[in-house]
């Protein structure tokens, strides 16, 4: 079984934020497999799927990004999910919009959310898909006021190239494994 976790703030406020880009890849996956999110045991939101035979876990930590970590551990542990099976899906600042990054462990980059996660499990052996949400423009003058806003119209269009990519990446992961998704999946797409 592998799990596939998309980071983001569970508010309707924060739906359509460059932060929240991590629920809309779960969002699509979800959509595409019609399978409705519904309320786990623990503070999450999942979905059962299938791909080429492997039973996938989407899931929406309910917690603030902070504190993703609370409900992965729980997702982990109520499925009996290893490390090597996890796939987690986030914002990254530090990529330019366009582009996406897969790998299969490091640091959290400064990305709270895998912060957490890393902390709560004590390891950062676990796989990561980045969305770039940069712009070329100058660093914004406040990151949380940059994160937290919501895609203009220009970068929604981008990211509408972008989210199928995603999706089809970390379908790749559940078949071929992360190094595989990497070979393909790691280049501007947009």
């Amino acid at each position: 079984m592998k799990l596939l976790v998309g980071l983001g703030n569970p508010e309707a406020r924060h739906t359509g934020t460059r932060h929240n880009v991590g629920f809309d890849v779960i969002d699509r996956l979800a959509a595409s497999f019609q399978a409705p999110l519904s309320k786990g045991r623990g503070n999450f939101h999942f979905a059962k799927i299938s791909w080429r035979n492997t039973p996938i876990i989407l899931l929406k930590p309910m917690t603030y990004m902070n504190l993703s970590g609370h409900a992965v551990v729980a997702a982990m542990n109520f499925w009996k999910i290893a490390l090597k099976d996890i796939l987690v899906i986030c914002d990254d600042l530090n990529l330019p919009s366009g582009s996406i990054r897969l790998r299969a462990k490091g640091s959290a980059g400064g990305q709270n959310g895998l912060k957490h996660i890393i902390e709560c499990l004590g390891s950062d052996e676990f796989a990561r898909l980045r969305i770039g949400i940069r712009l070329e423009e100058p660093p914004p003058a406040s990151f949380s006021s940059f994160v937290l806003g919501k895609f203009s119209e220009e970068e929604r269009k981008t990211l509408e190239k972008v989210l199928p990519a995603c999706a089809d990446a970390a379908l790749d992961f559940v078949s071929n494994g992360i190094g595989h998704a990497m070979n393909h999946y790691n280049k501007p797409i947009a």
